[in-house]
């Protein structure tokens, strides 16, 4: 009898190892799997990270039946088509087929509005004294109107605070998205001959990145894979204008451990290739003007999903020196699908030998340069690790494409 119960508890207790290893495995599927996907008509839903993981249910789009099937239906996964994982929500969606460029371009911003980049105490009347923090206004605001008018540059606030001879004044902002007002009381400075606010400005910016990719049927094209934020306060810089204007980049700073490296160039030309309308957490979006639709080239490819994303081997397109991109090998070795990060969905190391001796890696400035793994766009180059400028991050294209005409 005790030779029986001793079983049964080894086997109770195997029992409840499986479970809990099941449960384990479940959860982590769960947990690195995304929600959603898109797949193509006539095609089914493979996770290239994961061969173990079948659908439950065979999913087959059919052009022919296009319009008896569902555009979006739940989809249940499951290891080994034995052990469920998770549902997850899958859309049919042709993927679009897209110029990868790799060519640097010069960017040109106007703000919707102006920023707030800094606050400064001045004397008056024998104390230091600031107004705009007293008014409750932070760095990183972004001021829309002065009194009801709007300002969209430094000068103007300057002319608006100058003429109030001190008159309390109505300034309404915005931050984190949300719009308020706050009333500022300019002071006297015998220093500066004039009423001042104690805050320092930004009306626009300007820098070099890498254009991604081109629609040809639309003449829209996207940049960066990053949002385009101020240097002093680090935040996304909304914009009510902005310029694509072709560069020639002249000269690559190496990056070096805790110093990431650059880009240097010059705008070519002051005409516009390009007009930019968006600036967001997946990179700046615009559209050619007729002179920038005239000199597209690059090849063609067709966007890849990022179930289709493998580890190892892929090139980057990419312009290091003069105005023509070259082709370089790295590796992706890293995949992050459903880390809730819209930028940071791969990690690549740069294996060209060429590459790392022109720059040691990726530098400020490659931004954008498109990843073509397996004759597909899959994505495109975003940071630099700074402790090793050979390595960074990677946005995945599908996440980029779903910004490109809007």
């Amino acid at each position: 009898m005790q030779k029986k119960n001793k079983i049964s508890r080894i086997s109770s207790f195997v029992l409840s190892a499986v479970i809990a290893g099941l449960f384990g495995v479940t959860a982590y599927y769960d947990n690195k799997i995304p929600d959603s996907f898109y797949v193509e008509s006539g095609n089914v839903l493979e996770l290239s990270g994961y061969p173990a993981i079948k659908e439950s249910e065979t999913l087959n789009v059919f052009a022919a039946s296009e319009n008896l099937y569902p555009r979006t239906k739940e989809v249940s996964l499951s290891l080994f088509g034995i052990i469920p994982i998770k549902n997850v929500e899958v859309q049919c969606r042709e993927a679009p087929t897209l110029i990868a460029s790799g060519e640097a371009f010069g960017i040109k911003l106007l703000m919707d509005g102006v920023m707030v980049i800094n606050l400064q105490s001045m004397e008056a009347d024998g104390k230091k004294i600031c107004p705009a923090k007293e008014a409750g206004i932070k760095k990183g605001d972004i001021i829309k109107y002065i009194n009801n008018k709007p300002v969209t540059s430094n000068s103007e606030i300057q002319h608006i605070i100058n003429e109030s001879s001190g008159a309390e004044t109505e300034i309404k902002l915005s931050r984190n998205g949300c719009e308020f007002t706050v009333m500022l009381s300019p002071v006297y400075s015998e220093e500066n001959d004039g009423y001042f606010a104690g805050m320092w400005v930004r009306d626009s910016t300007a820098g070099i990145g890498t254009v991604t990719f081109i629609d040809k049927s639309t003449g829209c094209f996207a940049g960066l894979g990053h949002p385009v934020c101020d240097s002093d306060t680090g935040e996304l810089i909304p914009i009510s204008s902005g310029q694509a204007v072709q560069v020639e980049i002249t000269d690559a700073i190496k990056g070096r451990t805790g110093n990431p490296g650059q880009l240097q160039g010059h705008f070519i030309s002051a005409e516009p290739i390009g007009n930019l309308n968006l600036n967001n957490n997946c990179g700046v979006f615009g559209k050619l003007t007729e002179s920038g639709a005239d000199e597209t080239s690059g090849r063609e490819y067709k966007m890849a999903f990022k179930q289709e994303v493998k580890t190892g081997k892929a090139y980057i397109l990419s312009t290091v020196s003069g105005s023509e991109p070259q082709e370089y090998e790295i590796e992706i070795e890293k995949i992050e699908s459903n880390s809730g990060e819209t930028t940071k969905n791969m990690i690549i190391h740069i294996t060209d030998k060429e590459l790392l001796e022109k720059t040691g890696g990726i530098v400020q400035g490659m931004s954008g340069s498109p990843i073509i793994q397996n004759g597909k766009l899959v994505g495109a180059v975003t940071h630099v690790f700074v402790d090793d400028s050979s390595s960074g991050y990677a946005i995945f294209a599908e996440n980029m494409v779903s910004y490109l005409n809007r």
